[in-house]
């Protein structure tokens, strides 16, 4: 009797919900669904904002173009590059500084504060700071510092253009690694690490056997939360570079911006963005699943 009671009120209580949850819900859906139609509907039409006589449906002639272009080619490997090298940077370094910052030593607590600070500075002034303070080939830091053992300055924008969005890009995120590693590392068990020094551990074997494999779940959620982000740099390249020279510096996120608002083709600007999106869910999917792997293991 009171089962039967009891049904109905939850089936209210349920419905009572989803009433309030449904304007979150709307908007939402309104919020993310008509941008991506919009673009997809976008990426079938000619549509250009210099040339208003040009439109009409195109096809698939807006991908086939973007996709055969060279420029689309060279974007996709620098997108790749700086994924890559900023990971190995900002991962292999958030390691090293994890277990360098689980150690007692004096000024520790100024020194973490230090270390994460860069993760809490925009993109666009982390930009300007390296390229107008740092890197500068007259007034920069590093120009004086060259200049005071006799060297020649670098002008690193424009001889070393990705090597250094790479550098910039890195000295962003390092800091949110070493803060999920080095939470990794303060809760492995301190008496595990104890007993294997008394066993005759040295710190490489503790670091490989005990450390390593405590933080590889860590490390994985690292790499799936940094490569995300990395996919859709543009401010750090837009400031410094600007996708230049040439193409050297171009990723994709530069690439569909270049087409949309210095060509002014929305077109197929927006066939750019659909492969894109494409290219990010596959990767999340594949990143994700490696994740449930390794929590379940």
């Amino acid at each position: 009797m009171e089962a039967v009671i009891a049904t109905p009120k939850r089936v209210k209580r349920k419905a009572g919900a989803g009433v309030f949850l449904s304007p979150a819900v709307i908007i939402l859906l309104i919020w993310s669904l008509i941008p991506l139609v919009l673009t997809l509907w976008y990426s079938f039409q000619n549509y250009n904002l210099v040339d208003p006589t040009l439109k009409g449906f195109a096809g698939f002639s807006n991908y086939v173009y973007l996709l055969t272009d060279p420029d689309f080619l060279y974007a996709l490997l620098n997108t790749v590059l700086l994924v890559l090298g900023v990971l190995v940077i900002s991962v292999g370094g958030g390691v090293l500084l994890a277990v360098l910052y689980d150690q007692d030593f004096f000024g520790r607590g100024i020194a973490r504060v230090l270390v994460i600070s860069p993760f809490f500075v925009m993109p666009t002034v982390s930009a300007l700071l390296w390229k107008n303070l740092m890197l500068h080939p007259i007034y920069g830091v590093y120009s004086a510092m060259m200049r005071a053992v006799g060297l020649q300055p670098i002008d690193w924008l424009a001889h070393y253009p990705m090597q250094t969005v790479m550098m910039i890009v890195a000295w962003e995120w390092l800091p949110f690694a070493v803060l999920i590693l080095l939470t990794a590392v303060q809760s492995l068990d301190h008496e595990q690490k104890e007993a294997a020094r008394m066993d005759g551990a040295g710190p490489i074997a503790r670091f490989r056997y005990i450390i390593l494999p405590h933080l590889s779940r860590a490390i994985t959620v690292v790499i799936m939360i940094e490569t995300i982000y990395l996919l859709t740099v543009f401010a750090e390249i837009s400031v410094t570079t600007s996708g230049g020279p040439g193409v050297a510096s171009t990723n994709l996120a530069f690439l569909i911006y270049s087409r949309a608002l210095l060509q002014f083709d929305i077109g197929g600007a927006s066939a750019g963005g659909v492969i894109a999106i494409i290219i990010a869910n596959i990767i999340a999917a594949f990143l994700v699943r490696a994740v449930a792997r390794n929590l379940e293991a």
